[in-house]
């Protein structure tokens, strides 16, 4: 009888214990964790030092050091609460605290007990290959995510179909692996010139099903391709597409891209509205562009905007939230501050210049 009491009193505290801890969090081993990190809704989150997610880490995660005084608010900023997070470090320690935190703010959290370590154990992969990506969901929740590959090369993911919109693999020192992505089932190029038309990269991305969606130009260098022109607009099955003007108009820079003759593209993915300039300046009909959720706007003159071009563009479009691209060695950093108050995030991926 002594035995059975002390076996329920055992029971009884190990079940108040884990009451009292008040853990809001999942945790899951390496089985669990590899087969729901497969799913599109899940965002993958590294919370080690930069060194040490630079050593190796899980695919397609994004890193933000549990132990930064701005933690919470960088994952605030970077995490749609409509994604499950699937938070891991070395060991299970600092992504449990990191977990807890977030299920606090209100995230669905599943940490990998064991960490990397046990992951490694199991024989699974790590790459020390790392591209910047943000998320985003749709007006019904659905998630979309933009990979910042190199300079004017955005990959999105979305309906769990791949876009890949001016894919090249080398620029200067920089490299995109593209024999590493599924091949795409659109891929959208903006003009000829060799930092937005990769004939290689194209071809690598180019499978059975891949549709090509282009200018007339690239159409006939490529030797195919839908042609799609300025006002152009085209339902596909995952999304909406819009081409809308992309030109120069300071005297002596019109010849590097003429009126007319490239496109900038409108993504709507349920609702989600994400434009891409490709290389422009702050013409007249960006004031016809309206509802814009994300903009990805040019910055590196004599070819695209200066960066009081680009405020001035982003105050005209008015997007919740701008990536300048395509900026070289132009210094973007002032830009957030610029536009603090007109109420626009600014959001700058060093992969982008």
């Amino acid at each position: 009888m002594k035995k059975i009491t002390t076996f329920f009193l055992t029971l009884l505290g190990l079940n108040f214990g884990s009451a009292c801890s008040g853990q809001n969090y999942e945790n899951q081993n390496v089985k669990e964790f590899d087969e729901l990190i497969k799913n599109n809704n899940v965002l993958l989150l590294d919370v080690r030092t930069p060194s040490e997610f630079a050593e190796g880490h899980l695919a397609d995660a994004i890193n933000i050091d549990v132990n930064g005084s701005d933690f919470v608010k960088k994952s605030l900023e970077r995490i749609n609460k409509n994604f499950t997070i699937a938070v891991y470090c070395r060991s299970g320690r600092r992504s449990a605290n990191a977990a807890g935190m977030l299920a606090k703010e209100g995230f669905r959290v599943v940490n990998l007990s064991g960490g990397i370590t046990a992951w490694a154990d199991a024989q699974k992969p790590v790459t020390t290959t790392s591209y910047e990506w943000d998320a985003f969901a749709t007006k019904s929740g659905k998630p979309v995510k933009i990979y910042s590959l190199i300079h004017a090369s955005l990959r999105l993911i979305y309906d769990g179909k791949e876009i890949q919109i001016d894919p090249v693999g080398k620029m200067g020192d920089r490299t995109t692996d593209y024999s590493q992505m599924p091949k795409a089932n659109w891929l959208i190029v903006t003009h000829e010139h060799g930092d937005h038309l990769d004939k290689e990269a194209v071809a690598t991305l180019t499978g059975a099903n891949t549709q090509l969606i282009t200018n007339q130009r690239c159409a006939d260098i490529l030797g195919k391709g839908v042609v799609m022109k300025n006002g152009d607009k085209r339902e596909e099955s995952s999304f909406t597409l819009e081409a809308v003007p992309a030109y120069n108009i300071t005297e002596g820079h019109t010849q590097f891209h003429p009126k007319g003759r490239d496109n900038g593209f409108i993504f709507t993915m349920d609702g989600l509205r994400i434009y891409v300039a490709g290389d422009t300046e702050d013409i007249p009909e960006m004031a016809e562009i309206k509802d814009i959720d994300i903009a990805f706007l040019p910055c590196n003159q004599p070819y695209t905007m200066t960066i009081e071009q680009l405020i001035k563009a982003a105050r005209t479009i008015k997007p919740k939230v701008l990536f300048p691209y395509h900026y070289g060695q132009t210094d973007v950093s002032g830009i957030p501050t610029a536009l603090k108050a007109d109420g626009i995030e600014v959001r700058i991926r060093e992969t982008l210049r």
